[in-house]
């Protein structure tokens, strides 16, 4: 029943931290059951999806522990089970990761079929086919993928398309394989570069992380580490998005320019001034934006996962835009929550196309997935009134104190649990200004 209620149209400006990756942190933690020592990661963000992964971890039969400090001690020494609760898988795709490191492991595997946001079918038969070329027997029962390997040898696999989830499954599966594994056609994302990194810090032997071939020396065994999460592009890329849309200056940071080179090229190609200064990004805009157009692709072109927020920008530029989702199938039901607010939105198969208007009303609107949801925010924040954000549960599962991080920069924004806003049987949720 939580919501976010917006008064836009007002200034925004100032610094924004931007937390560990969500992204890479839950492929991350599900590699820590190929070692059997503790392992302490740091910067990872406190998310509803870190907290369902940590359930899987714990029902694996891995012990956790979050310090005061922040960090998060994973503890996969003995007692490691072979089959995650379905009732846990279900509710993140992200989950299905800990199938790779647990045929690793134990040479058998059994984990329901994923669910997650509506985006898009996503199947895992890609996941599958890879640990067959490793060795394993895998069959679907029951709603469950199972596999069995009595060991697991390397061996070329080249996927047909490059999917970071097979990617980062496949790496996890041949690191403690016997011999030599090349993935091809390997998805490049900074988050497998971030896995391949942990990996080798716990003692294994990835090459190539970052490129489409990456080669894996399996070792016999891994070492207890400790690790720190790279910064999330995806809640950065967000936060630069709103500097553009209400003119800022938004500073952002941590944030890694190399990470954000599709966001930061389109960013500017519709007219907004980003300046890098270290680890600082400072966006702002003063003229009207530009149209372009956008084609989602496979990084390092321009992310799915920024397609929303984006739309948002384009739907106030000076002109027609066009956006074309050739990643996920599903990913523009934000479309019907942005006509809602005044925006001039066409479907056409794979492609919408956008034509400006000079303002977006505000509106209820609802989240229809975790990105949508955020596009909904910046959208709220930019339109001239009220809006009112349902659904908001799916925001909660990628973007850390989102409204706490927009109150301190002048946001109108609060987040209510309750009834709806007809009703007073409602408890607003209260954020301290002064915080970093």
């Amino acid at each position: 029943m939580s919501r976010i209620l917006i008064e836009g149209g007002n200034p925004i400006s100032g610094e924004v931290h931007i937390g560990g990756a969500k992204n890479a942190a839950l492929p991350i933690m599900a590699a820590s059951i190929l070692c059997e020592e503790p392992i302490t990661l740091s910067n990872i963000p406190y998310l509803n999806d870190i907290e369902t992964m940590e359930k899987v971890l714990k029902a694996l039969g891995a012990k956790t522990k979050r310090h005061p400090n922040g960090d998060f001690l994973l503890d996969c020494g003995s007692g490691i089970k072979e089959e995650a609760p379905y009732e846990l898988v279900k509710a993140m795709r992200a989950s299905f990761f800990v199938m790779g490191p647990l045929l690793s492991r134990l040479k058998r595997a059994r984990i329901p079929l994923p669910g997650g946001c509506a985006i898009g079918v996503r199947p895992v038969n890609i996941h599958l086919k890879g640990f067959e070329a490793l060795g394993a027997t895998v069959s679907i029962e029951a709603g469950c993928a199972v596999a069995i390997a009595e060991k697991l040898r390397g061996t070329r696999v080249v996927l047909d398309f490059p999917s970071v989830g097979a990617t980062e499954n496949l790496m996890m599966a041949a690191t403690l394989a016997e011999g030599t594994t090349t993935i091809e056609n390997a998805a490049q994302e900074p988050e497998i570069m971030d896995l391949a990194d942990f990996l080798n810090a716990m003692g294994g032997v990835v090459k190539g992380a970052g490129s489409p071939c990456i080669v894996i020396e399996g070792v016999k065994k891994l070492r207890g580490t400790s690790y720190r999460i790279i910064p999330d592009r995806i809640d950065g890329g967000t936060f630069m998005v709103l500097g553009a849309l209400t003119g800022g200056p938004i500073i952002v940071d941590p944030c890694i320019s190399s990470h954000q080179t599709g966001v930061i090229a389109k960013l500017r190609e519709m007219g907004a001034s980003i300046e890098m200064d270290g680890t600082k990004a400072v966006v702002r805009r003063t003229e009207r934006l530009r149209p372009v157009e956008i084609k989602t692709l496979p990084f390092p072109g321009f992310p799915t996962d920024m397609q929303p927020q984006f739309m948002v920008a384009m739907c106030i530029a000076n002109g027609a835009s066009l956006i074309t989702e050739t990643v996920f199938e599903n990913r523009f039901m934000h479309v019907a929550e942005l006509v809602r607010m005044g925006a001039s939105l066409t479907i056409r198969d794979r492609t919408v196309v956008i034509n400006g208007v000079e303002k977006l009303i505000g509106a209820p609107v609802s989240a229809s997935d975790l990105r949508a949801g955020a596009a909904m925010v910046l959208a709220g924040l930019a339109a001239e009134g009220n809006t009112e954000v349902g659904n908001v549960y799916h925001i909660d599962r990628g973007y850390e104190d989102l409204v706490g991080r927009l109150v301190r920069i002048g946001a109108q924004i609060k987040r209510v649990e309750g009834n709806n806003t007809q009703n007073d049987n409602h408890r607003e949720v209260i954020y301290d200004r002064s915080r970093p």
